[in-house]
């Protein structure tokens, strides 16, 4: 029996728990999930350094799942436009049963290899683009089509499994094991491992990122500023890193058009907006590099 699917012997009596204790047991459990991630730390950092030569050529990132593990890839991929600008079209993700399936449970869709290839074939895979395939049994049909694809057209594949030596482990040209163990409700992987794998997808494409030139320091230089929330968090941002009062900072934003980045080269070295621009991408998007 998978891990994942064997009942935790540590609450057998869970239905008979006073309503602190319950809850105290699903909170504690979770614990599991970042010592999971820590576990696989080496691997992540090597599919980061493996994806960069990619995502620099152009390359994109391809999310797969089924159920919670493919609902977590497309909430990763989503929310690196508003977080790092990344483009929508370099973050695609395929769940099984199609973008209905986020909503609604497709039943049977998980275990359609066929579609899981034809579906990667798709959106025409390539040597420049990154396959993230996610699965907590690690055996899931779909995940496993779509890897086998994404291989014979070249793209650097990455196995993210709650299970060792399953599978999409051994599918993948990279294999990242969250060995997260038994559930505490059993076979309920939405639980510690799904949290696992938001963890390990934070981490791996937040990292990336961060190698991409999106972040200066620790701050979130290049992100999009679509709302009253982030306009004022672009402000903020912009104001900590040059030191410029928020109205030196809005109005150079203002220039650029919230390009935060931008705004912070041309308010430390005082130059024009556009001087800034080009120094930008003479560095390659690095605003340290700018700078000096």
């Amino acid at each position: 029996m998978l891990n994942t699917e064997t009942p935790s012997r540590a609450h057998v009596a869970l239905d008979q728990y006073p309503t602190s204790e319950l809850v105290n047991v699903f909170v504690d459990d979770q614990l599991q999930a970042v010592q999971a991630v820590r576990a696989a730390g080496p691997q992540i950092a090597t599919a980061v350094d493996a994806a960069l030569p990619r995502m620099q050529a152009g390359g994109r990132l391809v999310y797969v799942g089924a159920g919670t593990s493919g609902r977590l890839g497309v909430l990763d991929s989503v929310e690196l436009y508003p977080t790092f600008s990344w483009p929508h079209e370099r973050a695609v993700a395929l769940l099984a049963g199609g973008n209905g399936a986020m909503f609604v449970a497709v039943e049977g869709a998980e275990d359609d290899r066929a579609q899981g290839m034809a579906d990667l074939a798709g959106i025409k895979v390539g040597p420049d683009d990154v396959v993230l395939g996610i699965a907590a049994s690690g055996s899931t049909p779909y995940v496993l089509g779509a890897l086998k694809a994404a291989r014979a057209a070249g793209a650097l594949t990455l196995g993210l499994a709650n299970n060792p030596d399953a599978p999409v482990l051994n599918g993948a040209e990279i294999g990242i094991l969250l060995d997260t163990g038994p559930e505490v409700v059993s076979g309920s992987t939405r639980l510690k491992a799904g949290t696992a794998q938001k963890i390990a997808l934070n981490t791996f494409s937040s990292a990336l990122m961060v190698r991409l030139n999106k972040v200066y320091g620790n701050l979130m230089v290049d992100l999009k500023a679509t709302n009253a929330k982030l306009v004022r968090r672009a402000i903020r941002l912009t104001s900590f890193a040059t030191g410029a009062d928020e109205a030196a900072a809005r109005a150079t934003l203002e220039a650029c058009g919230f390009h935060v980045k931008t705004a912070i080269v041309a308010l430390s070295k005082q130059t024009s907006v556009e001087q800034a621009q080009a120094l930008l991408e003479a560095a390659r998007g690095s605003v340290r590099q700018a700078l000096s």
